[in-house]
């Protein structure tokens, strides 16, 4: 295979990959009134796209690279955020779930490692 056919394949599958994160995206910005967002390298594991509702609702998604990442996120049509603080982190409401795990990782609970 030469090597422009790989590289418009490889194209062509984060095209794929960025509109169907941009339809997760939408639907969670549907579902939750319009959303927000931040993205954050992770490392080898690519770019976690952290979404926030204008409810307060909060949930991630994650994307192989940072261009396929910023791709969906410009397809959902979405503000991104450079941090992660300020006014845009104010808007998350945590539940009592996430106050229980906080807590059991502050008080001893099962460790991550």
């Amino acid at each position: 295979m030469a090597e422009t056919q790989v590289d418009e394949m490889q194209a062509a599958r984060a095209e794929r990959k960025a509109a169907k994160l941009a339809k997760q995206i939408s639907a969670f910005a549907k579902a939750h009134g319009g959303a927000e967002g931040q993205l954050a390298y992770i490392g080898q594991m690519g770019t976690r796209i952290v979404l926030v509702g204008e409810d307060g609702s909060w949930g991630d998604l994650v994307a192989p690279t940072h261009a396929i990442a910023e791709a969906a996120a410009k397809q959902a049509g979405i503000t991104l955020h450079e941090s992660f603080d300020g006014d845009f982190a104010a808007k998350v409401r945590t539940g009592p779930y996430e106050w229980k795990r906080m807590a059991g990782i502050q008080l001893g609970g099962p460790s991550n490692g």
